[in-house]
């Protein structure tokens, strides 16, 4: 996408984007050793906290006025997400873990801040070429693969494992992560932190269909509580975004 160039533009790159560089391979790497050190469950539930550490960076350090509609969206879909695991992660987990998994929605809500702050500008009037921020997932994905080689020793991973990494590297951390950066252009950081618990709904559900891991009643409730949340909360957030004689025209 960038060409030789990149490497020029990342000696010439503003901190802001070695910081989020750094967010990444802090989310990369933190949520994959978690899952070694306790239950899915436990780095789940510790995740759902994102959406509203972001909300509170972005109060804090953006100075954004979130909307009751927003709060009320985070406490639901954050008691969907704990109703879903909440059974299991008191077992089998441990205190290492859980603090590891602490880090990824610590690092997402920094990510996220920064990214949303770029994205919209600094406020110079002199800058008016906003700073690509597409390079930081580069970034983060190299430091996250240099921290973890020692633990990939002895290397003995298949041809079969190697495209199976390829894919998931390509389709669950590629793609997503630069259509997030994107992203921040024109959602607020806690929206994007939000829509991002639906990655934990979508799997439990790949994971009915296509490995027969059939979800629970509490996995159902949860994921209706977490759906029900976004979905009002877009659907209001569309409403008050529309002109009024729109509105009136589909009351009507």
């Amino acid at each position: 996408m960038r060409g030789a160039a990149l490497w020029g533009s990342l000696v010439r790159a503003p901190p802001a984007l070695w910081l989020s560089g750094l967010c990444w391979a802090v989310m990369f790497t933190a949520f994959m050793i978690a899952i070694t050190l306790t239950t899915v469950a436990n780095v789940l539930v510790t995740l759902a906290i994102g959406p509203l550490v972001t909300a509170l960076f972005a109060r804090v350090f953006l100075h954004h006025r979130l909307p009751l509609r927003t709060w009320t969206a985070i406490a639901i879909g954050g008691l969907g997400i704990a109703w879903m695991f909440g059974q299991e992660a008191g077992t089998g987990g441990s205190l290492a873990g859980t603090l590891v998994a602490l880090a990824v929605p610590l690092a997402a809500a920094i990510n996220w801040t920064v990214l949303q702050h770029i994205g919209h500008g600094t406020g110079d009037p002199d800058a008016s070429v906003v700073q690509d921020m597409l390079p930081a997932v580069l970034i983060g994905a190299v430091l996250s693969a240099l921290a973890t080689l020692p633990l990939a020793y002895p290397f003995r991973a298949s041809a079969h494992d190697l495209g199976l990494l390829a894919l998931l590297g390509t389709v669950q951390l590629a793609i997503p992560c630069l259509l997030i950066v994107r992203l921040t252009r024109e959602l607020p950081g806690p929206e994007i932190a939000l829509l991002g618990l639906l990655e934990v709904l979508f799997g439990v559900a790949l994971a009915w269909l296509g490995a027969g891991e059939r979800p629970g009643p509490s996995a159902l409730t949860g994921g209706a509580l977490v759906l029900g949340a976004l979905i009002a909360n877009e659907a209001l957030a569309l409403r008050r975004a529309a002109p009024p004689d729109e509105i009136v025209e589909r009351s009507g």
